[in-house]
């Protein structure tokens, strides 16, 4: 996106994305904007506690100019959690880089959510 389509992303749904490998876990935050087709990540966390604490800057409305930074804490209640492996989480990446589907995010959502 550039950055006037930046300006304009409100993320409507939020993915918080954990990897485990044999070592460690990792960390992801994913923003998805259905409206506007758009996607945002904050990614390489490896303490669940470090990503909770980070200060995510969003727009709260499509007019308004102000930008306001929740922590992601206040985020995570509502974000849709799922635990990959490391192939799902492979696949989640190659998702994300793609152009966007609203189809082929729903189905990998309903596939690999953790309720």
């Amino acid at each position: 996106m550039n950055r006037r389509q930046r300006r304009k992303f409100i993320p409507s749904t939020w993915i918080m994305a954990t990897k485990q490998t044999e070592a460690r876990a990792y960390h992801a935050l994913y923003a998805i904007d259905w409206k506007r087709g758009g996607r945002l990540s904050w990614e390489g966390w490896n303490q669940l506690e470090d990503l909770l604490q980070f200060h995510i800057p969003i727009k709260r409305k499509a007019v308004g100019r102000k930008f306001s930074s929740q922590p992601a804490a206040k985020i995570a209640k509502r974000a849709k959690k799922i635990h990959l492996n490391e192939a799902q989480f492979e696949q989640l990446e190659q998702l994300f880089y793609r152009p966007f589907s609203k189809k082929r995010w729903r189905m990998f959502i309903q596939t690999n959510r953790n309720l």
